[in-house]
C-alpha cells in the first residue's frame, strides 16, 4: 500500500478500519515476525483485539525489523535487543529519563518519550535507530493516540495534564487539566468515544469525553492504579493496582466498580494474549506473572519468575509465543514463554528499564503506550 506525506514529511495513516492485504504466512522462529502480513479477519463486535492476532500485520510494518526497545529510566539510553538470540545489540543515548516508547497511530514511528528532557525521540522501526533530533514536548511519561488518529495524546503526569498534539506537526493543540494526580495510564471504549485513564497517586479513575475532550467523572477505586486494559468484549476495564495486588474490575459504560480480583504483590502491567482468550498481569512486587481467564474473570495460574526479579512492563511477541517484560529494580528483561511461563532468557540492559516495546506488533493502528494496538 502507498502512503502518502504528512506536512512533516512522515508518511500519513492509512484508512482507519483498511485490513491488511491478503498473503499466506511465512514460517518464523518463535517470536519472530514474517516478511510479509497475513491475512486479516472481519472485524468482530466481540471481540476489540480482533485484529491483533498472531502474525496478522499490516502493511505498514513490512519492513520493520523484529526487534525489542528498552528505554533504561536511570540512565538516559535505550538498548535493542534481538529476540532471535537474546542479546543487546544496540545501545543509544535519547534524552533524560525515558519511559516508554510508543508506536505511532500510523505504525510508521517509534517515540521514546523522555519524561524530564521534556521532549521525543523518533526511532525508525525499518533500521532500529534514531531518525532526527527530538521533539519538544512538555512532561512525557507516557503518550496515546486517539482511535481515529487526530491526535497524540502526551500524559503529563507531573503537571497533571493531558496534552493533545498534532500528531505529524507536533503542535499543541488543547491541554486538559485533571483533578488525578498521577495520571499515567489509559485505554479506549470499544465505541471509540472516550478513554479512561488512572492516577496512581490519588486512587482514582478519569473519564474523558473524546468529542470535547471534556472529563466525564472521576471514580475512586484507591490504592495505586497502573495500566489499565479493555477485556475482548469491551465490557469491562481491568486496573492494575500495585498496592491492593491484583485488578480492579470496572464497568467502563457506567463507570462504576464491579468487582476485584487478586494477582500477586504489586500488580503493574496488563497484556492480552494473541488470541484474545487471557490477559498477563506483571506483579512486580513478588517477581511473578498471572493469567487472567477473560470468559471466567479468574486467575487461572501464577508463573514464579526462575530466580526472582521485578516485571514491569513490555509486550507479547507479534507470534504470541513470547511475554517480553522490563525488570524494573535489576537491570534486565524477561523473555517469558506463554506456554508454560518457562524463562526463556534474562537479559543484562542498562539501569531503570520500564517501557519496553516488541516490534512490530499485529493490528491496522496503534493506541501508544508500549504497543496497544486494534
Amino acid at each position: 500500500m502507498a502512503s502518502s506525506k504528512s506536512p512533516s514529511g512522515q508518511p500519513s495513516a492509512p484508512a482507519l478500519g483498511s485490513p491488511a492485504s491478503p498473503a499466506s504466512p511465512a514460517t518464523v522462529p518463535p517470536g519472530a515476525a514474517p516478511s510479509s502480513p497475513v491475512e486479516t479477519p472481519p472485524a468482530s463486535p466481540r471481540n476489540v483485539y480482533a485484529f491483533d492476532g498472531a502474525n496478522q500485520f499490516s502493511p505498514a510494518v513490512r519492513n520493520a525489523r523484529t526487534l525489542v526497545y528498552v528505554p533504561n529510566s536511570d540512565s538516559n539510553t535505550v538498548d535493542v535487543i534481538d529476540p532471535a538470540t537474546f542479546t543487546v545489540i544496540d545501545h543509544y543515548v535519547t534524552g533524560a529519563r525515558p519511559q516508554h516508547i510508543v508506536p505511532s497511530w500510523d505504525l510508521s514511528t517509534l517515540y521514546v518519550t523522555n519524561n524530564d528532557g521534556n521532549s521525543l525521540t523518533p526511532i525508525d522501526p525499518t533500521t532500529g535507530k534514531i531518525n532526527g533530533s527530538n521533539i519538544p514536548v512538555a512532561d512525557p511519561y507516557n503518550m496515546y493516540f486517539t482511535p481515529d488518529g487526530k491526535y497524540a495524546v502526551v500524559v503529563a503526569e507531573a503537571l497533571e495534564r493531558l496534552d493533545f498534539y498534532d500528531p505529524h506537526t507536533w503542535q499543541l493543540r488543547t491541554q486538559l487539566k485533571v483533578d488525578c494526580p498521577g495520571v499515567d495510564h489509559i485505554d479506549f471504549a470499544a465505541d471509540d468515544s472516550f478513554l479512561v485513564a488512572t492516577c496512581e497517586f490519588s486512587g482514582k479513575l478519569v473519564k474523558i469525553d473524546l468529542r470535547g475532550p471534556t472529563v466525564i467523572g472521576y471514580l475512586t477505586i484507591g490504592g495505586m492504579p497502573q495500566d489499565i486494559k479493555l477485556d475482548p468484549r469491551g465490557e469491562v476495564l481491568y486496573v492494575a493496582d500495585m498496592m491492593t495486588n491484583g485488578l480492579h474490575l470496572v464497568d467502563p459504560v457506567r463507570f462504576t466498580k464491579i468487582g476485584f480480583l487478586p494477582t500477586g504483590r504489586g500488580a503493574h502491567g496488563l497484556y492480552p494474549s494473541r488470541d484474545a482468550t487471557v490477559m498477563y498481569v506483571s506483579n512486580r512486587g513478588e517477581g511473578s506473572v498471572s493469567v487472567v481467564d477473560f470468559t471466567t474473570r479468574q486467575v487461572r495460574t501464577t508463573w514464579p519468575i526462575r530466580g526472582g526479579g521485578s516485571p514491569d512492563m513490555g509486550g507479547v511477541s507479534a507470534d504470541g509465543s513470547v511475554l517480553w517484560l522490563a525488570g524494573r529494580y535489576n537491570s534486565e528483561v524477561y523473555a517469558i514463554s506463554t506456554k508454560d511461563g518457562n524463562l526463556l532468557a534474562r537479559i543484562r540492559v542498562g539501569p531503570g528499564p520500564h517501557g519496553v516495546c516488541v516490534w512490530p506488533q499485529p493490528g491496522r493502528y496503534s493506541l501508544g503506550h508500549t504497543g496497544i494496538l486494534r
